[in-house]
């Protein structure tokens, strides 16, 4: 089975998962106290209680739950995503704005986390109680205890602020027009702060993960099998032992991809980053349900696809998945 033949029902397979957190999204939100029109009346300063009402007849909101419900499941199967409430523009639009630099944000995130842990933990499992491995040990627990936007904003202070290395926020410069090479330097800049912040935590899980299973591969028979042939010591760990230890790393990182979405909301808004965190922050303010279950969908979708992805790689990094599934 090919590649993308497999994504294709693996993503297929996951729809069922996508109506569900759809319409539990739905029936949360209408949970909570408020809505748009209210948001409206209160903007205005001058709404009365009849303007208001006539606000939610024309978005709506005066129909029965389930009403509503249908009506945006009408909405989806047009391949729409409706109209925002709040910017009155297609929701689609909106989201299509902000959604590559969450995605550049977070993927840097992953990339970052998953180098700095790896190579951290393999050094802790080949040094297992001695000095290295309690120094990475001490820092990995301090990142790990430490929320994600007060590292941030001690990174700003420090390396924004005092050393000024680093942009204190924004994407890019205003009014640049830095091209090629020195377009890439000028985003890498931007986007070191932000994305070192929000990986930091997830460094101290994977380096941790690392560690264990880099120290109980090395104990297994085939290990000593490869020592017995005469592999040097790099190629042993390299090849054998850290290859099959990175399929738990990988598929933690997979069930972490959610979480990390959920934290680029915060470290966007630290460091004014111009992803979906604010447009999230936005919706939830003005109640915006249609415009929130938009970004709810295409965060689902996007954590789907990631993990599809982990799978895929699983089988590449140990053939016998293919074989057994």
């Amino acid at each position: 089975m090919s590649i993308l033949k497999r994504f294709l029902v693996l993503l297929v397979r996951s729809m069922p998962t996508v109506f569900v957190v759809v319409t539990l999204g739905f029936f949360l939100m209408k949970l909570a106290p408020g809505d748009i029109a209210d948001y409206i009346a209160a903007s205005s300063g001058a709404a009365t209680v009849e303007s208001t009402n006539a606000l939610r007849d024309s978005f709506g909101l005066n129909l029965p739950v389930l009403e509503q419900l249908f009506a945006y499941y009408r909405t989806l199967a047009h391949f729409s995503l409706g109209t925002s409430m709040r910017f009155d523009m297609p929701v689609t639009e909106l989201i299509a704005s902000r959604l590559p630099a969450t995605l550049l944000l977070v993927a840097t995130s992953i990339v970052m986390a998953l180098a700095i842990g790896i190579v951290a933990g393999t050094v802790m499992a080949l040094n297992a109680g001695r000095t290295k491995d309690r120094i990475l040990s001490g820092l990995t627990l301090v990142f790990y205890s430490i929320p994600s936007f007060w590292v941030g904003l001690m990174l700003i202070i420090v390396f924004s602020v005092q050393l000024g290395w680093f942009p204190t926020g924004g994407s890019q410069t205003i009014g640049s027009r830095a091209s090629g090479f020195h377009f890439v330097i000028e985003r890498a800049r931007y986007l070191f702060l932000p994305a070192l912040s929000l990986a930091l935590y997830y460094v101290a899980i994977y380096a941790r993960l690392t560690r264990s299973t880099v120290i109980e591969m090395r104990r297994q028979d085939y290990v000593r099998t490869a020592v017995a042939k005469g592999l040097n010591h790099w190629q042993v760990t390299l090849r054998h032992v850290l290859r099959n230890a990175l399929i738990p790393v990988t598929t933690m990182a997979g069930i972490h991809i959610a979480g990390i979405l959920g934290g680029a909301v915060v470290i966007e808004t630290v460091f004014s980053w111009p992803g979906m965190g604010r447009l999230t922050y936005e919706a939830i303010n003005a109640r915006d349900y249609v415009l929130l279950l938009g970004i709810l969908l295409v965060s689902a979708l996007v954590v789907i696809a990631a993990n599809i992805l982990v799978d895929l790689l699983h089988r590449f990094l140990d053939p016998r998945i293919e074989a057994r599934s």
